[in-house]
C-alpha cells in the first residue's frame, strides 16, 4: 500500500486540458472527486444514475467557475455493452479525448452470510462493482490509448472478513483486473492504479456499520482528494500499485 508524496502539492491549474471521467460522480466519493477535478482546471465527464442530481452537481461546478463539465446520466446496473460503446463515442465526438477515468460508483448489496445470499442481490452488486467497470474500461481504453499521459483508477476496498458477500467478492475481482491492465500496459502511456480509501464517512459505510461509535470521527470524502489529484496528474508515475490516505 502506497501513499501519494508529502511534497505533492495541488496547484490551481494542475489538470488543465485534461478530460476526466467519474463514475458515480454524485455519491459521496464521486462528487467530492469530481469538484476537486473541476477546480484544479479539468473538464469532468460527470457519470450517475439520477439526471436530477447530476444536473445540479453540473450547476455547482458551471457557477463555480471551473470548466463546464459534461454530463451523462447511465444505470450502471442496466447498461449495455452498446450503451458503453455509445458514451465513448459521445465523448470523442464531443469532447475530442479522453485523459483519466476514475471508477467511483459502487454498491454494498446485502452483506450476509454466504448461504443466505440472495441471487438477484449478488447479480446487481456484481453488475455495477465489477461488470460495468470492465464494460466501460473496455469502451473507452482506445480513447485513453490516445493520450499522451492517461491514468485509470479504481477503487477498491479491504473487507475480505466473513459476511460480505458480493460486496466483498466483487471488488476483490475488481482489483485483480486492475492488477492485470496494469501488467498489460506497463511501459505504455497508461498508468493503472487502484485506491483504497479505508473507513470513510460516506453513505455506504453508514449503512455497512450503521451503529459504529466511530463513525462522526472518520474522515470524509474531501479529505482524500489530494490522492486522487496526484493519481491524474502526469506527475504520478506509478502503475500497478494501491494507493491509500495518508
Amino acid at each position: 500500500m502506497k501513499t501519494i508524496p508529502d511534497t505533492f502539492s495541488a496547484d490551481p491549474g494542475l489538470l488543465t486540458d485534461k478530460v476526466i471521467l467519474v463514475t458515480g460522480a454524485t455519491g459521496g466519493f464521486g462528487k467530492a472527486v469530481s469538484m476537486a477535478l473541476a477546480r484544479h482546471g479539468a473538464t469532468v465527464v460527470l457519470l450517475a444514475r439520477s439526471l436530477r442530481r447530476v444536473e445540479a452537481l453540473y450547476d455547482e461546478i458551471e457557477q463555480a467557475g471551473f470548466p463546464t463539465p459534461a454530463i451523462y446520466p447511465i444505470d450502471l446496473e442496466g447498461a449495455s455493452e452498446q450503451d458503453y460503446a455509445e458514451l465513448a463515442d459521445n465523448i470523442e465526438n464531443q469532447l475530442g479525448r479522453l485523459d483519466g477515468m476514475i471508477h467511483c460508483a459502487a454498491m454494498l448489496g446485502t452483506p450476509t452470510l454466504f448461504a443466505q445470499s440472495d441471487t438477484s442481490t449478488w447479480y446487481q452488486v456484481h453488475q455495477v462493482n465489477l461488470h460495468a467497470p470492465y464494460l466501460l474500461t473496455r469502451a473507452c481504453l482506445p480513447l485513453l490509448e490516445k493520450a499522451a499521459r492517461a491514468s485509470l483508477v479504481f477503487m477498491t476496498d479491504d473487507k475480505t472478513g466473513a459476511y460480505w458477500d458480493a460486496y466483498q467478492v466483487s471488488k476483490q475481482a475488481l482489483a485483480a483486473m486492475a492488477r492485470l491492465l496494469a501488467r498489460e500496459y506497463d511501459g505504455s502511456s497508461l498508468r493503472v492504479n487502484c485506491y483504497q480509501p479505508g473507513k470513510t464517512r460516506t453513505a455506504l459505510q453508514l449503512r455497512a456499520f450503521p451503529a459504529a461509535d466511530e463513525n462522526d470521527e472518520l474522515p470524509l470524502p474531501a479529505d482524500h482528494t489530494d490522492a486522487f489529484l496526484y493519481l491524474m496528474c502526469d506527475a504520478c508515475q506509478g502503475n500497478g500499485e494501491t494507493f491509500t490516505l495518508a
